[in-house]
């Protein structure tokens, strides 16, 4: 995709520089350590069950997945828009996916930085006599930039279908939200249609194909594969609406 590089760096560049972008850094920061050392306290020391923890184990990081991609993703196109910028970058010889696709790497990228927190914490633990399951701490850690992947496309749908960075965002937190507890609740219906819509919203059960695989050490290509096709079809969807902006001015 011509242009995907140059793309992807101006928008990595743009969060790094942005003091909203280290706001968000630092808070989570200090917000997965305590966490981490909370649950370590409960756990006496245990050390893998309180990296998994910060890592997609526990109600705090599905928080922070809910509500970061949108805030990170709000502005990447709504923005432009307003400002005219996306109209340059449209009638530049780069092209729509390199465009969307580019963004959605940066703020993915962003975000898997912030879950490296997690081999910070290993290390720690490492240093004083206690090393965790490095092969479990990469593997949540992979599980978790996929699923921060899946929810900064679908922040990117959001921040192209509205022209207002907090609509978009509030949109994009719901989207995710209904994406996140819908499958749990149509496991809690009672009755034959509880059991066929709880069967149909598998496919699109995020927190299931986590901890099916990623949380438990082991990587299982269904459930890389499950995160790739969705992200991908959020991609596709956030070019098409990108594109529809060309041809309707």
């Amino acid at each position: 995709m011509k242009g995907f590089g140059a793309i992807y760096r101006r928008e990595l560049a743009g969060l790094f520089l942005a003091p909203l972008a280290w706001v968000l850094f630092f808070l989570v920061l200090l917000y997965q350590a305590y966490f981490f050392l909370l649950v370590l306290d409960t756990k006496g020391g245990e050390v893998n069950g309180s990296l998994a923890f910060v890592l997609g184990g526990g109600t705090p990081f599905w928080l922070l997945t809910l509500f970061l991609p949108p805030l990170l993703t709000m502005r990447m196109i709504s923005e432009e828009s307003r400002s005219g910028l996306l109209e340059f970058l449209l009638t530049a010889p780069v092209a729509d996916a390199a465009v969307v696709s580019g963004k959605a790497l940066a703020a993915a990228t962003f975000l898997a930085l912030v879950w490296a927190s997690a081999f910070l914490f290993g290390a720690l633990t490492a240093l004083l006599g206690a090393p965790p399951d490095w092969g479990l701490v990469f593997a949540a850690w992979l599980g978790a930039s996929l699923v921060s992947a899946l929810f900064s496309a679908l922040g990117l749908v959001s921040s192209a279908l509205f022209s207002t960075p907090l609509l978009a965002a509030f949109m994009a937190i719901l989207v995710n939200i209904a994406l996140f507890a819908l499958p749990f609740l149509a496991r809690s219906w009672r009755g034959t249609g509880g059991a066929v819509l709880a069967r149909a919203l598998e496919y699109t059960d995020v927190l299931g194909h986590y901890q099916g695989s990623f949380l438990s050490g082991a990587l299982d290509s269904a459930h890389c594969a499950f995160f790739l096709a969705w992200t991908a079809a959020a991609l596709f969807l956030a070019v098409r609406v990108v594109e529809s902006r060309r041809w309707l001015g």
